[in-house]
């Protein structure tokens, strides 16, 4: 059977919300006509995360190496589609989410994209104030949250994939070279606003905003730093760990 578009999740340790995740995700892709897969691959999880991908009928592939760039990358070697689609293991991807990144593709006239993003939960304060600026910025400067990416084959290999030189915003390097790579052949980077992509806001609650507001206005200033995982615990550490 050919594969349309394979749907790629790193995962590390997310034995909680994957099932979940996987199941929702299955039932969006039974409303489009293209074939699709799941591949999770396993970023040297501890836990029953890669029996539970398994279990659900994905295909499992394993990244040694705890960095999320990797773990997409690797994901992505494995596909068979001719369109990838990115999707973290806590993000809920609606049908019409789904149905519409796959018509821009299937419409040859966007290299790729992102969506915007709503939290699992209700949300106020500075939390709230954070995700409406970053859908701010994202539909502005066209710039794809890592919790959702698509993008056609041919134009990932062309930007190299993510970038594993650094530990976080690698989804910001592969959006601005995918807009100017489609500018150069007539095709746009595409930002979904309706419907959004589902995401947890759990690393809002695990990190306090003051620890959040430091590490953005850091990384703002010196970039640089996301080639370091110590300076990117956001993404990385854990309330148990």
């Amino acid at each position: 059977m050919d594969i349309d578009y394979s749907i790629i999740i790193p995962a590390y340790n997310e034995e909680a919300v994957l099932e979940y995740t996987l199941d929702q995700l299955k039932m969006a892709m039974s409303t489009v006509l293209l074939q699709g897969e799941i591949i999770v691959t396993d970023n040297n999880s501890t836990d029953h995360t890669a029996d539970i991908a398994r279990n659900a009928g994905a295909l499992v592939v394993f990244e040694p190496v705890n960095q999320i760039s990797r773990a997409r990358n690797t994901g992505a070697k494995q596909a068979r589609g001719r369109y990838l689609i990115f999707v973290d293991a806590d993000t809920v991807i609606p049908p019409k989410l789904l149905q519409t990144a796959l018509h821009n593709l299937e419409s040859d006239h966007c290299c790729g994209g992102g969506a915007t993003v709503a939290m699992d939960a209700d949300i106020q304060g500075v939390a709230k104030k954070m995700v409406n600026s970053w859908n701010a910025l994202s539909k502005h400067f066209q710039l794809a949250a890592g919790c959702f990416v698509y993008v056609r084959r041919e134009d990932y290999d062309v930007c190299g994939g993510f970038s594993e030189a650094v530990f976080a915003s690698e989804e910001i390097g592969l959006s601005r070279c995918l807009k100017r790579h489609g500018r150069k052949h007539g095709r746009k980077f595409s930002i979904i606003t309706e419907p959004s992509a589902i995401t947890s806001g759990r690393k809002l609650l695990w990190h306090s905003y003051a620890y959040q507001f430091i590490l953005i206005l850091t990384l703002v200033l010196f970039p640089f730093l996301t080639r370091f995982k110590w300076a990117c615990g956001f993404w990385y550490k854990r309330p148990n760990q």
